[in-house]
């Protein structure tokens, strides 16, 4: 037969189990398989030398250590499904190289896990990968914490004598469904008083939150920080990462001498148009 399985013998009545002889059994360089070892053991049986035949003991041997091997292989089998389908729910990073050498790469959480053939493929966003092209999986905090929005880490300083608006750079409002719709801020004294900022003091575009300079003239000199409370899905809170420096003394404010609109107010009765003094009686 031209396709047989069965190995030629040599002179010596030896069976010629060479790479020459098997290279159209399996390829050379691949793992030997529970196939390849059964064949060599039933081609052994076949071509033995009937004046020196193989021991049972030797046979029972060789079955053992077949039977080991196909445990071995079943088991990992078992293990490599067992760690497929606990990836439902998790995020994950895939890594899939098509015959061309294009390389796709996806992340995304898993779906489903199904089998074909005996090999596990999961589904992410709607297209299913092999299991072995996932290269990371991504814990949820993980996921949760990149997602969620965050503040650089930066310190500002305020002087009394010479005051400038404070820009706080690195505002990310989040991600995806993480991501916040509006942003309160407040000062935090020393002594952990919190004072809320009007939203008329506030500007936030692309990332960027300019504070107007008023919103700091009340202020006595000394270290505060500058609290973001988000409303995100969360409602992430961030007290630490931006630190406020005050210098100087402040202005002294009279509040008797401010009107409801925020100008100051004149203690002499109006003038009329003549020049005169408004009389004060109707």
């Amino acid at each position: 037969m031209a396709d047989s399985l069965v190995a030629g013998v040599t002179d010596e009545g030896k069976v010629d189990i060479s790479e020459t002889s098997q290279k159209k059994e399996r390829n050379v360089g691949s793992q030997l398989g529970k196939e390849d070892f059964l064949m060599l053991l039933v081609t052994q049986m076949k071509y033995q030398d009937p004046l020196e035949p193989t021991s049972n003991t030797e046979y029972v041997a060789q079955l053992a250590q077949f039977s080991e091997l196909e445990y071995m292989q079943n088991m990992s089998n078992v293990t490599t499904n067992t760690s497929a389908f606990s990836l439902v729910g998790k995020t994950v990073h895939v890594q899939q190289t098509s015959d061309t050498g294009h390389v796709e790469e996806a992340q995304g959480v898993v779906d489903y896990v199904t089998m074909k053939n005996g090999e596990a493929f999961v589904c992410v966003d709607g297209v299913e990968y092999s299991y072995d092209d996932v290269i990371e999986v991504i814990d949820d905090k993980y996921v949760i914490a990149m997602k969620s929005p965050s503040v650089t880490e930066q310190h500002h300083e305020y002087f009394h004598h010479d005051p400038l608006d404070v820009v706080i750079v690195g505002v990310n409002m989040g991600q995806e469904e993480y991501e916040a719709s509006s942003i309160g801020i407040a000062i935090v004294d020393e002594n952990g008083d919190t004072t809320a900022i009007e939203a008329s003091y506030l500007k936030y575009e692309k990332g960027i939150l300019t504070i107007d300079k008023d919103a700091f003239k009340k202020l006595d000199a000394g270290n505060y920080t500058i609290a973001f409370v988000f409303d995100d899905v969360n409602k992430t809170v961030d007290y630490k990462s931006v630190t406020l420096e005050v210098h100087g003394i402040k202005p002294v404010i009279d509040e008797d001498d401010v009107d409801g609109d925020g100008t100051e107010g004149d203690d002499e009765g109006d003038e009329g148009d003549d020049g005169t003094e408004g009389d004060e009686t109707a």
